[in-house]
């Protein structure tokens, strides 16, 4: 399991589309991340890959994942089913696929070798599903141990994943990563180096991490590309490898793609001769000359004995050679003895323990000093690397290194003190550069001045990589969240998954109880933010009006109306804006299909007062059957009445004076039933308000059907 981080784009818990709860996440890739979820409706489970939100603006990578569900139409059980892609509403992109529920290869690659038996018929399920592939003319291009896992570890259910970089080989079809190589060094055929990819790919890679897993470890190719290209031109060493296996590991992964197993069918058909040795077998179009004809060896055929390979003769072989070799072992012989004998101490410099291996680590972190722990040879580079870094614990010492081993550490060490986070391992002569920066000019002059490899006899090589400044959604919400005194605030996504990037805007939505906070809050974003623009559409409320805010049941928006209109001109008043000496007229719009259940009706008031207008003492009939009388279509219910109407029919009635100037709050409760234990007073305060919904809420929980709402706002002209 792969703990979650505050900045991955979903949680456990959370609900994608209103249907996948996401449980865990299961892996993560350079280009996309992939979350284990359930369907709240089947409860099947489902793997859910999600696009990098930095990428889901390149055409490039949403035709990629466009490509990706297309391959939904190899239907075999040895390939992972893909469904289909989705957009969320801010945009995230997103491929539903099976989950598979299993070990991956690769995790059998950690825990040590495999049994030769059970490799064969891995190979036999994946051939079959290749197979399956192939005929639609899509070609993996990136077969490895951890794109085959076991269902339930069986290794007869295993099950193809990840298409990503899956090539259409159909006549005009293209590829997002063109003639450019794609697949896994350890594991690509000689031919990808190239950027020449068929079907035999996937043969040479299917082969290649069956000898891995074999040996339960990955193939050592080189230290640098060159020696890679160069290593892959080479026969894998298939040496104590089992027959039939080693056959077939030979036969799967020829360098040379022509004399290679051609096709998925071809190597089913050599699995079919191993199983039945008696038959002939099948030739195909890569089948060698009949005098070099393949002789397929039983499973239970033991090996030679190594006591027999170590009687087995030698050929008489010239003696000249030999002469030559005891000549140089003569001198060899001489000049240690001379050495132990300290004749040519002259020519040593100083002696120092001996470390094997000869190590040194120099790093920047995360976080923390720039540091430096390990060996040196010299008390010169020694002191030289001190004064670069902030902690040094360096030891003198000697080792298999080259001679300009020192000079060479520092001359890598220097280009890299610019970058924000780095790291040097060293390990006697190899060594690894990586690194991260915000400055991509940065990041490209350091990668080309180790274009060529790294400095003097140091072998490796060096990753640079350019990150995108970014500022992490959990810093912003962990902000925001001090800032809540009327109800949550919500912060919504940057461009980049976790984050906010240079050029995006931090957008603020949710209420505040006064100005005072909201201009709080946007000097404290400013300074967190940056250059990055800070958009706060937070509505400004008041504290008593927050009270209430936090204990109002949570129920859905409906579609009933709130409208105004000025008292005594009965004119309307969209705006819900009143002065001082207006009076207020208030209106409930029921929709025509809402003939049943009960309204509730309150107005809090910008002093801290409630005010319910329907039911209360003087109108306790709420029903909306009763309201309606047999009345069809949309129902105007009035709550607040015009100062000459609540004369006559005892009404409430408002009129605005500059005592209780601000903003109130009316709102609109629809429920199946009538709410709070017995009638509310006409008026109360709205802290007396809040805690009759607070008691109230377990019990009417499910009764509430719809809460809408409108602020009302008064002010002087």
């Amino acid at each position: 399991m792969i703990d979650s981080q505050p900045g991955d784009l979903f949680q456990p818990g959370d609900l994608l589309n209103n249907t996948y709860r996401i449980e865990m996440l299961l892996g993560r890739g350079g280009t996309s991340d992939v979350y284990k979820a359930r369907s709240e409706i089947s409860g099947n489970l489902v793997a859910i890959k999600v696009l990098k939100q930095e990428l889901s603006g390149n055409e490039d990578f949403t035709v990629l994942m466009a490509r990706e569900e297309n391959i939904r139409e190899i239907r075999h059980d040895a390939v992972v089913r893909y469904s289909e892609n989705h957009r969320t509403p801010d945009g995230h992109i997103y491929l539903l696929m099976d989950y598979i529920d299993g070990p991956g290869l690769d995790k059998k690659l950690k825990q040590g070798p495999m049994d030769a038996g059970d490799l064969l018929i891995i190979c036999r399920r994946v051939a079959e599903g290749l197979k399956a592939a192939h005929g639609r003319n899509i070609v993996h291009r990136d077969l490895s141990p951890d794109n085959i896992i076991l269902r339930g570890g069986d290794p007869a259910q295993a099950v193809i994943i990840d298409f990503g970089i899956a090539k259409d080989t159909n006549p005009g079809a293209e590829t997002i990563v063109g003639n450019e190589f794609a697949g896994k060094y350890s594991y690509a055929a000689p031919e990808q180096m190239a950027g020449q990819t068929d079907a035999r790919a996937d043969i040479y890679a299917l082969g290649a991490l069956l000898l891995a897993n074999f040996r339960g470890a990955s193939p050592s190719l080189g230290a640098n590309p060159m020696e890679v290209v160069e290593n892959k031109q080479k026969p894998l060493d298939t040496e104590n490898v089992p027959e039939p296996l080693k056959q077939l590991i030979e036969r799967m992964c020829d360098p040379d793609p022509d004399s290679r197993l051609a096709s998925a069918t071809a190597v089913l058909s050599f699995l079919d001769q191993l199983e039945n040795p008696s038959s002939a077998p099948e030739k195909t179009a890569a089948a060698p000359p009949e005098e070099d004809a393949t002789i397929i060896v039983p499973l239970q055929t033991a090996q030679k004995p190594r006591e027999a390979i170590a009687q087995t003769p030698e050929p008489r072989s010239n003696r000249r050679p030999m002469l030559a070799l005891l000549s140089v072992l003569v001198l060899a012989l001489l000049g240690g003895g001379g050495y132990f004998s300290g004749a040519f101490s002259f020519l040593a410099g100083p002696k120092y323990p001996t470390a094997e291996p000869f190590t040194l680590i120099v790093e920047r972190p995360k976080s923390g000093p720039l540091r430096a722990i390990g060996n040196m040879p010299s008390e010169d580079s020694r002191d030289q690397l001190a004064a670069l870094v902030e902690q040094a614990e360096l030891t003198l010492a000697s080792g298999e290194i080259s001679n300009s081993w020192g000079q060479d550490v520092l001359a890598t060490v220097e280009p890299l003190i610019a970058l924000q986070q780095w790291r040097l391992a060293v390990s006697n002569n190899q060594a690894r550069v990586s690194g991260v920066t915000e400055d991509p000019d940065l990041a490209s002059r350091v990668n080309a001045l180790f274009a060529d490899g790294l400095p003097g006899g140091l072998e490796g090589r060096a990753e640079i990589t350019y990150r995108l400044p970014v500022l992490p959604i959990a810093e912003v919400r962990a902000l925001v969240g001090g800032f809540e005194d009327c109800g949550p605030l919500r912060v919504a996504a940057g461009s980049v998954g976790g984050g906010f990037g240079p050029a995006d805007k931090i957008q603020i939505t949710g209420r505040v109880a006064g100005t005072e906070t909201r201009v709080r809050l946007f000097d404290a974003l400013s300074a967190l933010a940056g250059s990055r623009e800070v958009a706060l559409e937070t509505e400004v409320l008041n504290p008593a009006l927050c009270v209430v805010e936090s204990h109002l049941p949570k129920a859905p928006v409906g579609d009933i109306k709130v409208e105004f209109r000025v008292g005594g001109e009965d004119t309307p008043n969209p705006s819900g804006r009143f002065f001082v000496g207006e009076n207020p007229v208030i209106d409930v719009l029921l929709p025509a299909e809402m003939t049943a259940g009960y309204l509730t009706v309150s107005i809090l008031d910008v002093s801290g007062n409630v005010f319910h207008l329907l039911p209360n003492i003087s109108r306790q009939d709420n029903a909306i059957a009763d309201l309606r009388a047999a009345r069809t279509g949309t129902l105007p219910v009035r709550v607040a009445y015009d100062l000459a109407e609540s004369a006559q029919n005892g009404g409430l009635a408002f009129k605005v004076d500059d005592s209780t100037l601000g903003k109130s709050r009316v709102l609109v409760l629809h429920s199946s039933e009538p709410l709070f234990s017995g009638l509310r007073p006409t008026s109360e305060s709205a802290v007396g308000f809040a805690e009759a919904l607070k008691e109230s809420n377990a019990r009417d929980n499910g009764l509430i059907l719809s809460l809408d709402s409108k602020i009302l706002v008064t002010a002087k002209p």
